[in-house]
């Protein structure tokens, strides 16, 4: 019987990981108006529960990349995985809303532990070849994640209460630790002698936190709030200390040299504006079916599938096209299809608009996202040498989760500039908000201007991924089984 070859085991463990993380997200926003009625709890409270998931990844992993190179990226996997699991037990036993958001701030730290460290395991696996192939597959499964999650979140909510989505991380956490702990190894060469950067780490991390916070707490709330001003203040003088910081440092967290490439800073912007772009698609078609359509949570979530089924089916296959014919024409391709997708939801949204062209425009963004992100991560980890692969794969996940950030804030920013705030809590519990004294006009235009900036960001990021030029390829790549 021959023996599974290293790469497919690496590939196995991580892809469970990132199924486990993706699917209780999406599990997780379509019970959220149950979990706030059974908590108690204000919407402001639910909604971070959601977002303070993304917020501490999007400013952990960087950081958590760094380490990975001096330590190795097997230990800090299985620690993740295994702080992911324990913290699921104790969400489903939470008692508020307060509670709740508290425990996901630490699972976060799990997660950020995984995610940090997936892309480069896989990377240091896979010969060049082969990666985009292998990047795709895991794409794959992420799209799974975000397609089977709501049907879960929902079955599970109406049959055994929203707690289960939780629960339910505990077995199969434990599988992903002990397979994971079994089956990675540690095959790239460790970063020898160096220090960690903590000053560099501290300001970053403070930096970003601050200006997400100011980002998402300005869209909801208001953006003249002292606590919004003050955050972009303090990010303001962090995020340039940490640039000065890390030109000045012999061993920096993030080598802002690797940046000096035009490929790779063009690659890694129009993952940032990809994300900005669609990154509150699911919020803003959930609020178009709550609100307009009458739907229920779990029937909204549904018509959510086939842009999860287009992302499934198309990830592999652009990213062995990436391995074949380069990652270039294929990326930029991808967001200007996802771009169209997003126009013609700005053009068409209506009150009576059919749920086939839901679908259909769903399905378009889709097949465009599913077909940017795996060449362009291709790209990036094709650049970066063994001993850099765990920064360059965790700077990839910040630029996602930093464009989703931004994506959900200037959404909520644009939806509740019509609505009163008690429109918004009724709309976020599933009420149909022409029966709360709303203009119904009011919120489509709303919601045709956010697809319309949607739109414009999409076209901005195909515009920069053409420009980065052919991608030079790190040249020293052993052989890998």
């Amino acid at each position: 019987m021959n023996k599974i070859p290293y790469k497919w085991l690496a590939l196995s463990a991580t892809s469970l990981g990132a199924l486990l993380s993706v699917m209780t997200g999406t599990a997780l926003l379509i019970a959220l108006p149950n979990v706030a009625a059974d908590l108690n709890a204000p919407m402001i409270i639910i909604i971070w529960v959601l977002m303070s998931y993304m917020l501490a990844i999007t400013v952990l992993v960087p950081s958590i990349g760094r380490i990975a190179d001096m330590m190795g990226r097997k230990r800090l996997f299985v620690l993740g995985s295994g702080i992911f699991t324990v913290t699921s037990l104790f969400a489903g036993m939470s008692q508020s809303g307060m509670e709740l958001l508290i425990i996901r701030v630490i699972q976060s730290v799990g997660g950020s532990l995984m995610m940090a460290n997936s892309v480069a395991i896989v990377t240091d696996a896979f010969p060049k070849g082969e990666l985009g192939r292998a990047l795709g597959i895991n794409g794959m499964v992420i799209a799974v994640g975000f397609a089977i999650g709501p049907i879960v979140g929902g079955i599970l909510t109406v049959t055994a209460g929203w707690r289960w989505i939780f629960y339910m991380n505990v077995p199969l956490g434990a599988l992903v630790t002990i397979w994971s702990l079994i089956q990675i190894r540690d095959i790239a060469p460790l970063l020898k002698g160096e220090k960690f950067d903590w000053l560099g780490a501290t300001s970053f991390t403070a930096g970003m936190f601050f200006l997400l916070y100011a980002l998402t707490e300005g869209g909801f709330g208001g953006w003249t709030s002292p606590l919004v001003i003050t955050s972009f203040i303090l990010a303001a003088i962090l995020i340039p200390l940490f640039v000065y910081i890390e030109f000045k440092i012999k061993q920096p967290m993030l080598d802002l040299r690797l940046f000096k490439s035009r490929v790779l800073i063009f690659a890694y912007s129009s993952k940032l504006m990809n994300g900005i772009a669609i990154g509150a698609l699911m919020f803003l078609l959930i609020f178009y079916l709550l609100g307009i359509k009458s739907m229920s949570p779990f029937t909204a979530s549904i018509y959510l599938i086939p842009f999860a089924v287009a992302m499934m089916v198309m990830a592999p296959i652009s990213g062995a096209l990436s391995d074949k014919y380069g990652s270039r024409v294929l990326s930029s391709l991808g967001l200007l299809i996802s771009g169209i997708g997003l126009l013609g939801f700005a053009l068409f949204i209506r009150v009576d608009m059919s749920l086939l062209e839901i679908i259909f425009l769903g399905t378009v963004i889709g097949v465009g996202s599913g077909m940017f992100n795996s060449p362009n991560t291709n790209t990036i980890m094709s650049m970066m040498p063994p001993e850099r692969r765990g920064i360059a794969g965790a700077t990839s996940i910040m630029m996602a989760n930093a464009g989703s950030v931004i994506s959900i804030a200037m959404t909520f920013a644009i939806i509740s500039s019509g609505l009163t705030p008690q429109a918004m809590d009724a709309l976020f519990i599933g009420a149909h908000i022409g029966s709360k004294g709303i203009y119904v006009s009011t919120f489509i235009s709303d919601l045709r201007l956010a697809f319309y900036v949607s739109f414009f960001i999409s076209i901005a990021a195909a515009i920069i991924s053409y420009m980065r030029g052919p991608t030079p390829v790190w040249k020293n790549d052993a052989s890998k089984t």
